[in-house]
């Protein structure tokens, strides 16, 4: 807060010498995954489960946390003497916050450029919910490689060897895939083996993505637990077998260790593979695992239902603007990752498995989906869509999701004037002057900002952004 505020504070007073209206606004976030997971935390050490809770008496815990711990980093800005407007202070989940997040989901619904889909998502299982590609950090890590025997159907003798870091997930493969050139492996075409300890047959497939000279150069497929075999999946017709439940333990459908964490059965299951003569050898190597940005937990792939933005219909006038410099970043250099990540962007994954946040304003009936500001609005649609005057607001169910906390900061430039009301205030102050942040959160919260400006606007959010230093430990962290 000592170095990204000061140096904000620095630039409006400088403003205000130089005798310009210098208009400094403060405002916090309601942080949904890490809010959740301390209000979760508080509750379970008053012995409360949160699924001993309805929504509403849950979210009365979470507003009276938010109070308590909410205000302090405000408190800490102005201890340090930071001359922000104060009687402007806002916060994402206030009203007027709150209704233009709102307002912002129905209006990319109607215009094509929000949508529901079925999808591999990347999933924290210990805050149980999706997060977005960005809330992913990717670091080396040690890890070991099992060598793992299947033995084919038909001919006990004979047997592939594959190589996974991920042993606990076996009982969820649908096939063992190879390279179509491997002359290892030619006799194995059309073939079944056995995946040892439940003894269920797969195919073997064979496809060029395998990597010949990865491990053994025989792949585990697991459709349901990996990106990538999710999409050899589709291409191959395989099953679609999810053997985790959302905190990560076992659950039915793997046959064994019902109920264990992942990682207790992955020890566990190297007895059992040792124990049955399969496991050939286990071998140390390094890889990048994902981890969660706000739990540090490992992520794990898991197809789901979620709300996503489509983002190359957003990106064009946000990538011209920064690439033209119309709007400036300094350093300069800073472009460079800006424009790699807006060229190569991913559709935005925007619904949360939690309550605390903005709750998705989509309505279910008879399973059709009805986006709507309020519910009144959604009962209105819903008797001219199904000619039905006697539908009720009992009828319709909301979807229980929230948005990603990012979905209300990506307005705050517009937002904080009350932008979609007030349109005296932003007139005069949008596009504002200088954005000052850290490089972290270029594509969280920048580019995102920029985007919106332009959609909802027609105009870029700030004429500079400021990227401050990093504040690191010992270890460079």
């Amino acid at each position: 807060h000592m170095l990204n505020n000061t140096v904000q504070d620095i630039l409006i007073r400088r403003a205000r010498l130089l005798g310009m209206n210098a208009c400094w606004v403060p405002g916090t976030d309601h942080a949904s995954i890490a809010t959740e997971a301390k209000v979760v935390h508080m509750l379970r050490e008053k012995g409360i489960k949160k699924s001993d809770l309805s929504r509403e008496d849950f979210l009365k815990h979470a507003f009276e946390w938010k109070e308590k711990y909410g205000g302090i980093i405000l408190q800490q800005l102005r201890k340090l003497g930071a001359s922000c407007d104060w009687d402007r202070t806002a916060f994402t989940m206030d009203q007027v916050r709150s209704e233009a997040v709102i307002k912002v989901f129905v209006d990319l619904y109607r215009k094509g450029k929000l949508y529901r889909g079925n999808r591999m998502i990347n999933w924290d299982p210990e805050a149980k919910t999706v997060l977005s590609t960005e809330e992913v950090l990717y670091k080396e890590e040690s890890a070991q490689l099992f060598h793992i025997k299947y033995v084919q159907e038909d001919n006990p003798e004979n047997y592939i060897i594959i190589a996974t870091q991920r042993p606990e997930t076996i009982m969820a493969d649908s096939a063992v895939a190879v390279h179509p050139e491997d002359e290892r492996y030619a006799s194995f075409h059309g073939k079944k083996v056995i995946i040892p300890l439940i003894q269920r047959a797969v195919p073997v497939i064979a496809d060029e993505y395998v990597d010949r000279d990865f491990g053994t150069g025989a792949l585990k497929i697991t459709p349901a637990h990996d990106q990538n075999d999710y999409e050899l999946g589709i291409k191959h017709q395989l099953e679609i077998i999810n053997i985790l439940n959302e905190d990560g333990s076992l659950n039915d459908n793997a046959k064994i260790l019902i109920g264990e964490d992942r990682f207790i059965a992955r020890k566990k299951i190297r007895k059992l593979l040792e124990d049955q003569n399969v496991l050939i050898k286990v071998q140390d190597y390094k890889t990048n695992i994902g981890r969660s940005e706000r739990t540090n937990a490992d992520v794990e792939p898991r197809l789901s239902l979620q709300w996503y933005v489509d983002m190359k219909a957003l990106a064009a006038p946000a990538l011209k603007a920064v690439k033209d410099n119309e709007v400036e970043f300094l350093p300069d250099h800073m472009r460079n990752t800006y424009n790699h990540w807006m060229e190569n962007i991913k559709d935005w994954c925007i619904s949360r498995q939690l309550w605390w946040g903005h709750q998705i304003p989509a309505y279910y009936y008879l399973d059709e989906i009805i986006v709507a500001e309020t519910l009144e609005e959604a009962v209105h649609l819903a008797r001219i869509q199904f000619n039905n005057p006697s539908i009720q607001a009992s009828d319709l169910r909301q979807d229980e999701d929230v948005l990603d906390t990012w979905f209300s900061s990506w307005l705050w430039p517009i937002s904080v004037f009350d932008g979609f009301n007030n349109q005296k205030e932003i007139d005069y102050y949008y596009p504002t002057a200088v954005l000052v942040t850290g490089w972290d959160i270029i594509f969280l919260w920048v580019a995102r900002m920029i985007m919106a400006g332009y959609e909802w606007r027609n105009e870029k959010p700030f004429e500079k952004v400021y990227f401050t230093g990093m504040v690191r430990d010992k270890q460079r962290r």
